[in-house]
């Protein structure tokens, strides 16, 4: 396990600089044009205006200079970070922290003094102190994240940075209230931090050591962990409750399927029930519908809904919201074999409906399909269904933004309001009656897939048809789950994606 990093707020009178190892200040180009101002010391502060002058720095947003003190501070190094003055957000905040977070990894700092802005312990209408400080503290502890490897003598994952003081400027930071904020918010930001954390740790396990009887053991685990309510069905259970979907496209498999609800009541005298279904490839071959070996190491990822799903109700077990939620992850490889489903064949789902398979690579809706029955024969009465459906959303958006579809625009608004303070972006995609049509079948009541046309809609729209008349919303996370390159506080791998924005959509409610 990676150390957790400890978080503190205010200085106290027995501590002085020489307790840590950098200082960070947040700085914009208008402070860097005000003349006489000093920031940390004067003489660093007279060598940064020397870079600004001479181009080298510009305090653009997540810009770092890191100047080593020469004894003139007990520190070791004053890192400065730009910032814009003028977009003081969450966002902006939580970037400024990644990138101070990643500059005094670089320097092998441990301890870190975090100056903070005075909007930032004042608030403002974009940002709260409580807001500011989530912000900042999920920015340091995902910044410092590094991934978990199964490399000879790297058993341990260890990050340089071990403490961050975030301290105060001004009398607002003083103040009782922005204390008391401040401390709230950095305690809701290391639990939702080590969700994501958590998340990304299990979608970035090699697919043999998560099939999905070892996932459904770690649900069990993280279920125990919480006081939570959990059923596992194995492939005898899903048989007898008509579960054609996830047994079709598991049966290919050595490693049986398996359908993970985990129950969670929060808010006894409400009708409400939140279902959260992530979808749980553990491995995605594409079946008989094999896909190109260049690059199928990477579907190690196909249960990054799940995994998502998880870290959401790691939240829930920390901070026991006034909610119900009914977490269901169906669960499956999609392997080839002899006895693999086939293109042609037609299944019959959890709840009824025929399925003619035009296409095994499409088998992440026909397991969330059973997955949203499951949910709604439990109580659900709305759904968010979070999965790595579809290539084609990276070809339209992109790894920047998550994609969605909905059949209830008051329910996607929260859960898009929900992403705005997450900082995890969502653009909502048509579900024109066009786009259904697409997948009519000759052969059975549907089939599995629309074709390369608009695939991202008719693949969440395939899910849709299994949502009933409950309000529902499907999250295409197939190119956020999963980066080729760090960005900011996500890295290289399992990002964890959503499982922040879903922590802020279910904390809000009750």
């Amino acid at each position: 396990m990676m150390s957790e990093v400890q978080f503190t707020y205010g200085v106290n009178n027995s501590e002085a600089a020489a307790d840590f190892d950098v200082i960070v200040k947040l700085i914009s180009r208008e402070e860097l044009q005000e003349e006489e101002a000093e920031w940390v010391h004067p003489q660093l502060d007279e060598a940064l205006r020397v870079h600004v002058e001479r181009g080298l720095f510009k305090a653009e947003p997540k810009e770092v200079l890191a100047l080593p003190s020469l004894g003139l501070l007990p520190v070791s190094h004053v890192i400065y970070v730009g910032i814009a003055r003028s977009e003081l957000t969450a966002d902006s905040l939580r970037d400024a922290a990644t990138a101070a977070a990643k500059a005094a990894g670089r320097l092998k700092a441990a301890s870190v003094q975090q100056l903070l802005p005075e909007a930032a312990c004042a608030g403002s209408s974009a940002c709260t102190p409580a807001q500011a400080a989530q912000a900042m503290t999920e920015g340091y502890a995902l910044g410092v994240f590094k991934r978990k490897t199964v490399k000879t003598g790297d058993s341990l994952r260890q990050s340089t940075v071990t403490s961050v003081n975030f301290t105060p400027a001004g009398a607002a930071g003083h103040s009782p209230d922005s204390q008391e904020q401040w401390q709230a918010g950095i305690q809701r930001g290391k639990v939702f931090a080590a969700a994501v954390i958590y998340a990304r740790d299990l979608t970035n396990l090699p697919a043999n050591h998560l099939t999905p009887e070892l996932l459904a053991s770690e649900a069990e685990v993280l279920a125990g962990q919480y006081g939570l309510d959990i059923e596992v069905l194995d492939e005898w259970s899903a048989a007898e409750q008509g579960m054609g979907g996830l047994l079709g496209v598991g049966q290919g498999s050595a490693n049986p399927p398996r359908m993970i609800v985990i129950h969670y009541e929060g808010a006894s005298d409400s009708a409400e029930v939140w279902g959260l279904i992530g979808k749980g490839i553990t491995f995605d071959t594409g079946g008989i519908s094999l896909k190109k070996a260049e690059g199928m190491e990477g579907m190690i990822c196909d249960m990054a809904g799940a995994a998502s799903v998880l870290g959401v109700m790691r939240i829930i077990g920390e901070l026991k919201p006034k909610v119900n939620v009914l977490a269901v992850i169906p669960s499956a490889e999609n392997m080839p074999s002899d006895r693999s489903y086939k293109p042609g064949d037609v299944l019959k789902m959890m709840n009824g409906t025929t399925v003619e398979v035009v296409n095994t690579d499409a088998e992440g809706r026909l397991v969330l399909a059973d997955g949203l029955t499951t949910a709604i024969k439990r109580g659900a009465t709305k759904l968010v269904d979070l999965a790595t459906l579809t290539g084609a959303v990276g070809v339209a958006l992109g790894n920047v933004a998550t994609g969605a579809i909905t059949n209830n625009e008051e329910l996607l608004e929260q859960v898009m309001t929900a992403s705005k303070q997450s900082g995890e972006r969502i653009w909502q995609l048509p579900s024109f009656p066009e786009y259904r049509k697409q997948l009519e079948s000759d052969a059975a009541d549907m089939k599995n897939s629309g074709g390369r046309m608009g695939g991202t809609i008719t693949g969440g729209l395939f899910i849709g048809a299994f949502a009933e008349d409950r309000p529902w919303v499907h999250l295409d996370i197939a190119a956020t789950a999963w980066l080729d390159r760090e960005r900011s506080w996500e890295p290289k791998g399992g990002t964890g994606v959503m499982v922040r924005t879903l922590g802020e959509l279910l904390n809000k409610e009750g």
